[in-house]
């Protein structure tokens, strides 16, 4: 007998989104903004039933998902961010004549995360994984009227279909050599992949598909320009929460179904996550987009998050997980900042009205919108590392559990790379804080504050009271030893 209470988050997720599209057809645009608000309360919901659940360890449908302290870890984390993008878009599909569409999207691209993070086999990953997939290429490309957000759109598209074929190519070999897509089964036969070149092809072929999920260079081609054109609350899904999805995924394939084969999946991830996190940053610092800044950016902290597969300790594994969490709302939440000083530019038309979200438009923004200028600070600063934020202690646990493992040097690099963060960051809180203002103090729309009060919140409660989500992110790691 299937216990549905164990699938409560996702049975809410989606009938919030069924609900949400069935009544926003018989809605007026100037009524439909109560959606916004049904699609938050959702996710909400959905949020604090998973937490409720946090302990449970469960098999479900014949194997193909678990139940367990990894899946339920990341779908705190999908939850998360789908709570600050909701919350912050009832401004965004203001008298919008596709809001239904657009919080449906949101709420199923959400529902394919979730699946991910609980997929025990091959096949049900790969079809969660397009899920969530289609519905964020839709969202990109949301502003039809916005050529850089069709551009953005179409390349997420094409480079999204290949490596979901070079995905389904690689489980082709798997199952080809296991005879099996089950992970526990995968991993039981893995003897096979090891002792034949399939194994190595295989291998290779995933860490592509999964690649350009974690946004790992060189399979990060598509990032820098779908977050610029996506619309802000959009780039704030893609970066905080599709992301992370390609994580959850590589630590069930590579570390439980693979271990046969960790020496060759551990030296390339190696030079992933080395190439990544210095590509990224030494990339970010030439940005006057802050939009494409928080994309390079963004790319740095996968090249973190990946070390966790190089060291492989508890405390490593452990250390990339709760990274995860941390970044959600660090990166969530600066795009959502980002998304406030876009709105003000269009809404003034004041500024650069081609790349509303170019340096100059956050000059003086410490004036003309305090709220904002005080989030995108304490974000920009737990990106860097510094203390009593949430990035702060996630890179004390991973890059200290790199130095325990012998590894001085990948901490060194990572290390290195924090600090050249730190020039980049502060360079925009000097032009908020630093430089005189272009427009108007101005009135912050209630749902951004909302959303932006909600990451910063996350931000500092993992930064000063970080025990609950480390002890959450150890239950996880647990699984994968």
């Amino acid at each position: 007998m299937v216990n549905f209470m164990l699938l409560a988050p996702e049975i809410t997720v989606v009938a919030t989104g069924l609900i949400i599209l069935l009544i926003g057809v018989f809605m007026s645009p100037r009524t439909k903004n109560v959606l916004g608000y049904l699609a938050s309360l959702g996710v909400l919901a959905a949020l604090v039933l998973t937490i409720q659940s946090f302990g449970t360890v469960a098999l479900m449908f014949y194997d193909t998902v678990s139940i367990d302290g990894l899946s339920q870890f990341f779908k705190l984390v999908f939850l998360a961010v789908a709570l600050i993008v909701s919350v912050a878009s009832i401004k965004y599909n203001e008298n919008s004549d596709h809001t239904e569409e657009f919080y449906t999207l949101v709420l199923f691209a959400t529902f394919g995360m979730m699946v991910v993070a609980s997929a025990n086999d091959l096949i049900l990953l790969f079809c969660a994984f397009e899920l969530a997939s289609l519905a964020t290429f839709a969202l990109a490309g949301f502003e039809k009227q916005n050529a850089k957000s069709l551009e953005g759109a179409m390349k997420y598209f094409v480079i999204g279909a290949v490596s979901s074929a070079l995905m389904l190519f690689g489980i082709s070999f798997v199952y080809g050599a296991t005879g099996t897509t089950s992970i526990p089964a995968i991993a039981e036969n893995a003897a096979f992949l090891a002792q034949s070149p399939i194994g190595i092809v295989a291998v290779v072929l995933l860490i592509a598909g999964f690649g350009f999920k974690m946004a790992l260079v060189p399979f990060h081609m598509w990032a820098p320009d779908t977050y610029q054109g996506s619309p802000s609350v959009v780039s704030s899904l893609l970066a905080a929460g599709s992301k992370k999805m390609g994580f959850v995924a590589a630590f069930r394939v590579f570390i439980l179904a693979l271990p046969a084969l960790q020496v060759d999946w551990q030296f390339a991830f190696a030079i992933l996550a080395v190439v990544t996190m210095t590509f990224g940053n030494v990339v970010a610092v030439s940005q006057t987009s802050v939009k494409r800044m928080l994309a390079y950016s963004s790319l740095a902290q996968a090249g973190y998050i990946a070390m966790a597969f190089v060291v492989m300790t508890p405390m490593a594994l452990t250390g990339g997980i709760f990274y995860t969490l941390a970044h959600a709302f660090m990166k969530g939440g600066a795009f959502i900042a980002t998304a406030t000083v876009v709105w003000m530019i269009t809404t003034q038309r004041t500024g650069n009205l081609d790349v509303p979200d170019h340096l100059d438009s956050f000059r003086g923004l410490g004036k003309t919108m305090p709220l904002a200028a005080l989030s995108m600070t304490v974000f920009v600063f737990a990106l860097a590392g510094i203390p009593q934020t949430a990035g702060f202690m996630a890179k004390l646990v991973l890059f200290s559990s790199a130095i325990e493992a012998g590894m001085a040097w990948l901490a060194v690099i990572a290390v290195l790379n924090s600090a050249l963060s730190l020039f980049y960051y502060a360079r925009l809180v000097r032009y908020m804080y630093f430089l005189p203002p272009e427009g108007k103090k101005i009135g912050m729309p209630f749902p951004y504050a909302a959303s932006l009060l909600i990451a910063v919140a996350g931000v500092l409660i993992m930064g000063f009271w970080p025990e609950p989500f480390l002890q959450w992110a150890m239950d996880a790691a647990q699984v994968l030893i």
